[in-house]
Formats: structure tokens, sequence, C-alpha cells
């Protein structure tokens, strides 16, 4: 299991610094987790994870059901072994993979059809069989079988799907027989009575840690600001909370003024395949001409590995010549720099400063984001 506690809270805002105990290592939050969907995050070795400060990494149970099988996992000893990490592991249930397959899946009160994006064969998902896929594989954390909506959505379709979720959260709660830690998911998509009621209900179940989930998923940026205002509050105080899916850094920031713990999302290393770097001056697309000849560092208030050692000019002419080292080097930089940005908050927190903190950040940003 885990253990969870509460180290600071900063004087004028609501961001915590907290301690995760796992299986595999203590955790520092707040915390972003770079994603692995297939067992691997992409470009990137599990060293070189544990060299940018990667604490805890995400997996997906639906993709991994799909292939190599969650059975494999089991006998290679479990998903740590299987990938050499000996660091913490979350697996996510594949909700959302399964809500992005509109066309291939029939979500019903039991449970989940739908078609392999492997090979087109047909599969049923229910609550238990999600359970009994993550067990196998072994994560420290696991996530219960939710419903996602997306954005907008009608109030009776999101109203059905808060049901359900909450329905199959009990179901995964029963089917559950390790000591991993199941988290709840949180759903209601933009309705402030039907997150209420999402969390109500999911809180009522007891579980070790909770997770909003049906966020960025093409809601305003000021919208899913409002929901985390008043669902995060609503979440036990003395265990992680978990916005699933956010990984922009301002959003990052702004969120952990709210309460929240951990985060994790692909655009760092999905962005980075496409020419694109995080920075702290805004977003640097790497194809545009004008790095042609800038030798100067991606970065110049970053010291990662790639902005200690390679240029713009360089990073542009293995981007534009589709060398995989230029997908490796930028993702290597986008990760370390969430990754560092977090821990740059947990100080801000323990020293009470996050609010300065928060709004320097926002003031930088809203002045130089993507005009780099």
């Amino acid at each position: 299991m885990i253990e969870f506690k509460i180290i600071h809270e900063d004087k004028k805002t609501k961001a915590r610094a907290g301690v995760l105990k796992t299986p595999h290592g203590v955790i520092e939050t707040p915390i972003f987790m770079p994603v692995g969907t297939r067992a691997t995050v992409k470009a990137m070795s599990p060293d070189e994870l544990k060299e940018i400060g990667a604490q805890i990494i995400l997996s997906n149970a639906y993709h991994l059901y799909l292939r190599p099988g969650h059975d494999i996992i089991r006998e290679a000893g479990g998903i740590h072994s299987f990938i050499n990490w000996d660091r913490a592991v979350l697996t996510d249930s594949g909700g959302f993979q399964i809500f992005s397959m509109s066309e291939m899946r029939k979500v019903t009160d039991e449970g989940v059809e739908f078609r392999s994006i492997v090979d087109g064969s047909v599969h049923f998902f229910t609550p238990e069989k999600v359970i009994e896929i993550e067990e196998a594989i072994g994560a420290d954390i696991i996530m219960v079988l939710d419903e996602l909506t997306g954005y907008p959505v009608d109030k009776k379709r999101a109203e059905i799907a808060v049901v359900r979720t909450a329905q199959w959260a009990k179901r995964c709660k029963k089917a559950h027989q390790t000591n991993q830690a199941l988290f709840g998911i949180v759903q209601g998509s933009t309705y402030k009575d039907l997150r209420k009621q999402s969390a109500e209900l999911t809180v009522e179940i007891d579980f070790p840690g909770y997770a909003i989930g049906g966020l960025s998923v093409g809601e305003p940026h000021e919208e899913m600001l409002e929901v985390l205002n008043y669902t995060v509050p609503l979440l036990p105080k003395d265990k992680p909370r978990y916005v699933m899916g956010l990984g922009d850094p301002t959003s990052l920031i702004e969120s952990v003024a709210i309460g929240v713990d951990m985060f994790d999302c692909v655009l760092p290393t999905r962005v980075a395949r496409n020419g694109l770097a995080i920075t702290s001056i805004g977003k640097v697309n790497i194809r545009n001409s004008k790095y042609a000849i800038d030798f100067s560092r991606l970065d110049p208030n970053h010291d990662c590995y790639t902005c200690k050692n390679y240029t713009r000019a360089y990073l542009r002419h293995l981007v534009k010549a589709g060398e995989i080292l230029g997908a490796r080097l930028l993702t290597w930089h986008n990760l370390s720099y969430l990754i560092e940005t977090m821990k740059e908050a947990r100080k801000a927190i323990l020293e009470d400063r996050y609010a300065e903190f928060m709004a320097r950040y926002q003031s930088k940003h809203e002045k130089e984001f993507g005009t780099v």
C-alpha cells in the first residue's frame, strides 16, 4: 500500500508539499509523472528518467493488455521487472483510451465492449477484468475503470457517467485483492452539482487516493480551473489528489495552488516529437527558420543535458532531418523542465512563498508564452 503525509501547507494558497511512500520508493509532491503508455516513456531509457529526477512513471493497462498482454508481464515478475524500473509506477485503467475510440466501443452498465486498435478483435472490459489486468501488471498505484465524457456534453449524459463511474468504482474495490493502492476517479464534466455528486459517491467508497478525471478534453482553461476550485476541496485533505491528463506548465502551477498533488500528461513527449520545446520563456518551435543560425542554448534558464550541450541550430537541424536524436533531446528537455518546475513549486510551498512564485510564473508566461 501507500502512505501519504502532508509536510507543509502554504500560508497564502491551498498548495501543499507532501510525501507519498510506495513499495518502490518515496515520492515528493507535488509531482509530475512522465507517461510511458506502452511500458516505455518514448525516447527515454529508465536510467535517463532517473537522471532527470522522475520518481514515478505512468503506464496504461488498456495498451498493455492488448500488447504484450498482462499475463506476459505477470510472468516477467511484474512491470518493474519487465521494464527494469525500480521506482514507482501508476497504471491508468484505460478509460480515456476507450473514450477516445467512440466509433469502436459500446458502453453499458456491465462494462465496455471495444475493438482492438492492434488487430480489430473484439474485447470486453468490466471493472473486475480491469482490476485483474492491473493486478497482473503490478503497479504501485492502480486506477478504477471510469466512464469519461467529452466537452461539451449534455448534462443528462454526464450524470449517467457519474453514476456509472461510481458503480464501477464499487465493483473495482470489491474485486481488488492485492496491496496495490487503488485510486477512485471523480467525473462530472463542468457541472458543479455533478462534480459534487461524483466526489461524494467516490469518497464514500473510501480509497487511499483520488483522481479528478474528465478535464483537458477541450474545455476552456478558465473553466477547467473553476472545476478544480470547487472539486478539490470536496476530496479528503489527508489523501493524495491527482488531476489526470494535465501537462502544460501554467496549468500545473495554478492547480498546485488549489491543492492538487499529482499530474500526468503525454504533452511533453508528444510535442517534443513534433519539434516543440516547453521552456521558461515560452514555447519554442525549433522548426522555425529563425533558429537555423541560432547558436544559443535552448532554454537560457535551464540546465538539463540538452540545454547544456546543444544549440537551437543543431536541434533544428536534427528535427528537420528527421533524426531520432532530435526527438530524444527535446523529450529529455521537456520532461526535465516539468519535473524541475514541480521541484521549484515544492520549494516555494515549503518556504511559504507560493503565491509570489505563481504570480511571477503567470506574469512571465502571459507576456512571453508562445512568442519565442
